[in-house]
């Protein structure tokens, strides 16, 4: 028998090697093996098992790969898969479904001495001769302990008990206790954590028809397609979530939950924990090497039926997976930026559609892709229109910023007066307030008046952010930091000055401006890591602060039921951004800031400042109006081809010397022109909306059409088996989610 194997080299080649007899029990589709490769050994997965091979001379595989960390069939048919629709090589697809931590092979299980009574009627015996003899108090002890509990590890004897390893080997050696190796866990953040129990709510009837649908699905009553839960915030669908995984447990399967960035949605996993308890395995970038490698085989062996994470977490080794969850799933950070480029709720259905698993993808605020499938018939859409508790929605003012004019001296030029005393009006009553702006830093740029002189990045074609708690300029681009000059640096004009806002500069202003006001800021320059935001929601939560401001992370998973007014600052701001999803990502966004308003007891609020009122997003977002919203966005996409009413596929192009990156492209489009059939355009190549990045020029050519299969086989071949000139790198990104 010959096994196909693609090996941990990125050749995007497969390679046969004969199976020995003595192997042919252990050797499978998803076996990990060791094979000769030159004169070195590699490692591998076997892709297939099959008689036969188109090579004359095979050398034979030398034998599984130690650690046990085999992939199932189906997992690696989804990653050949991704290989051929994303257009990156086999070993990259492979290497992105398992974990740093297993592929490596550096980590091992974690082992600790257990020591057990070895014969109970030999302890017995022992104590019944020894018991109140002073010399063998200490090792009657220990054998009192054993029999007891079975059996207790031997640190925990030695450290908490105080018995000495003397008298344990003492015990050993006569044949009383044994002991031995066992495996054991890791403890990580959510070991130990207790968590109140949590039982099913009563079902509203929106939740009710979700459920039935997904009753008869799994029962196989009604065709089995992906379900689009459209529901509007605060409508329930977590509860959706929750009921659905125990209805799939309840037949034996298993479940993945996909969640934007697990850091961002604790509340939601602690729902998930109190329902599941220890069924549940959280996977995400605060996991240490070690304990990434005990959840991934804890889901491999069965002891945990249920993977919670972000996007990596589709990839989880469920046995038999029933359900797959994709909550948020218009959010643009399912979308992987490295090769494989690959969409997150995308694969999620196509895994859904390999296992026989039920896909359900959730939002308030659904991308356009997942509505036209939808309305297409793809997806089964099944909508929550009214809040869980039949809460009235928010009431939503939009304040015109221009029609206030230049503020009084000493006022704030961000805080229209509407919203000073709406928050003002809040704190009198000690309920909360959240303020967003999706901007991080003091300031957007750094100028001269006297001589024009604009502070940008050497390496970047992006204007420095000022942060005037660090007294830096930094590059949100390349990460650059340089101290921020006090003159400036072309003239040395000391009247330097620092326009545009940002999160730290809202902050500065609502101390001024609410006084005594406890204030926190939320944002990717004040939460470094997944404990800071925990702490800092954990302090909103107590009502330890008053104003939370922060940016899109703040947007979404959050509930707290004394929040009762949303300023939304600057809210047209996303509208200039040089990218067809522009309107969209605006819209979603003030859609789900706006949702953290009210969901408690007390009426909620939402005051939208702008300064283009008539926009049709901002009057659809501030209405709360997606149908109409989607109308307008789609009739404009529908007319200019662009997603969801064709696939876009763009090819970057990115080198230091601009002149050989751009000739490259322009050759590279040219002769991919060859492979574009009817229906498929080519636009490019051209510069980028950020043309410059880390010292690099950036070129690209947008690929559009419905059905983009040839030419995707063509861009495989070009980009992964034909060289660049030395300088230039070429990369494919399919079904792009941002132009920039």
């Amino acid at each position: 028998m010959i096994a196909r194997v693609v090996t941990d080299l990125a050749l995007d080649r497969i390679f046969d090697y004969i199976i020995p007899e003595d192997l042919l029990p252990v050797i499978r589709t998803g076996s990990r093996v060791t094979v000769p490769f030159g004169n070195s050994t590699r490692e591998g997965f076997v892709l297939e098992v099959t008689r036969f091979s188109t090579c004359e001379k095979l050398k034979s595989l030398t034998g599984p790969a130690p650690g046990g960390a085999n992939l199932p069939e189906k997992l690696l048919e989804l990653g050949c898969w991704m290989a051929d629709y994303y257009c990156c090589t086999q070993e990259q697809a492979i290497r992105t479904l398992l974990p740093g931590a297993v592929r490596s092979g550096k980590v091992k299980p974690k082992m600790r001495k257990f020591c057990t009574a070895a014969d109970a009627a030999a302890v017995q015996s022992f104590l019944s001769l020894h018991s109140g003899q002073k010399a063998f108090a200490g090792r009657c002890e220990i054998l009192r302990m054993l029999l007891e509990s079975g059996g207790t590890a031997m640190d925990e004897l030695v450290h908490f008990y105080n018995f000495s390893t003397s008298s344990i080997g003492t015990l050993v050696r006569n044949g009383l206790v044994r002991v031995e190796e066992r495996e054991v866990l890791r403890r990580n953040a959510h070991s130990g954590r207790v968590t109140l129990p949590g039982k099913p709510q009563d079902p509203t009837p929106d939740q009710a028809r979700a459920l039935a649908v997904v009753d008869d699905m799994l029962a196989d009553r009604i065709p089995r397609k992906s379900i689009l839960l459209h529901g509007v915030t605060n409508s329930g669908k977590t509860e959706v979530y929750l009921q659905a995984i125990a209805k799939v447990l309840a037949l034996g399967k298993s479940a993945i939950v996909l969640v934007p960035e697990i850091s961002l949605t604790p509340q939601t996993v602690s729902r998930f924990r109190a329902r599941f308890g220890d069924r549940l395995s959280i996977l995400h970038s605060g996991l240490s090497d070690g304990e990434r490698f005990d959840e991934w085989f804890r889901l491999q062996r069965g002891e945990a039926s249920i993977a919670v994470g972000a996007r990596s977490a589709l990839f989880a080794p469920c046995a038999d997976l029933g359900l797959i969850v994709v909550d948020e799933e218009h959010e643009s950070s399912y979308k992987q930026s490295e090769a494989p480029r690959y969409s997150a709720r995308d694969v999620a259905v196509m895994r859904g559609k390999l296992e026989n698993a039920l896909v359900i993808l959730g939002s308030a605020t659904p991308s356009c892709e997942s509505m036209l499938n939808a309305k297409n018939g793809k997806y089964h859409l099944i909508e929550l229109k009214n809040q869980a508790r039949n809460q009235a929605p928010p009431a939503i003012r939009v304040i015109d910023q221009r029609a206030y004019g230049p503020p009084e001296p000493g006022k704030s030029t961000f805080f229209s007066p509407p919203l000073i005393d709406a928050v003002k009006s809040r704190m009198e009553r000690h309920e909360q307030v959240i303020l967003f702006l999706n901007r991080r830093g003091y300031a957007r740029v750094m100028l001269c008046d006297a001589c024009g002189y604009e502070a940008r990045c050497p390496d970047c074609s992006v204007s420095y952010t000022y942060s005037r708690q660090r007294q830096t300029l930094e590059c949100h681009f390349c990460g650059g930091v340089i101290a921020a000059p006090e003159v400036c640096p072309q003239c040395g004009d000391p009247k330097i000055r620092y326009s545009g806002v940002g999160t730290e500069k809202i902050e500065a202003a609502a101390h001024a401006v609410f006084g005594p006001a406890r204030i926190a800021r939320m944002d990717s320059d004040t939460m470094r890591s997944a404990a800071d935001y925990e702490e800092t929601l954990g302090k909103f939560q107590r009502g330890d602060i008053d104003i939370l401001i922060g940016t899109q992370m703040i947007a979404k998973g959050l509930h707290f039921p004394e929040v009762t007014l949303v300023g939304i600052i600057n809210a047209d701001a996303g509208l200039a951004m040089p990218d067809f999803r522009a309107e969209e990502r605006t819209f979603q966004l003030i859609t789900q800031v706006a949702g953290r308003a009210g969901r408690g007891d007390l009426p909620g609020e939402v005051l939208i400042q702008t300064c283009k009122p008539e926009n049709e997003t901002i009057r659809c977002a501030s209405e709360l109006d997606f149908e109409g919203f989607m109308n307008f966005d789609m009739e404009a996409r529908e007319v200019m081809k662009y997603p969801p009413y064709s696939h876009l596929i763009l090819v970057h192009f990115r080198g230091e010397d601009e002149d050989l990156v751009r000739v490259f492209a322009s050759d590279f489009s040219r002769r991919l022109e060859a492979f574009a059939g009817e229906g498929v355009r080519l636009r490019g190549p051209a510069p980028a909306p950020i043309d410059r990045i880390k010292g690099k020029y950036r070129y690209m050519t947008m690929i559009f059409g419905e059905k983009l299969g040839i030419i995707r086989r063509a861009l495989r071949q070009m980009t992964l088996h034909e060289k660049a000139p030395d300088g230039v790198d070429v990369f494919v990104d399919v079904d792009a989610q941002s132009l920039l």
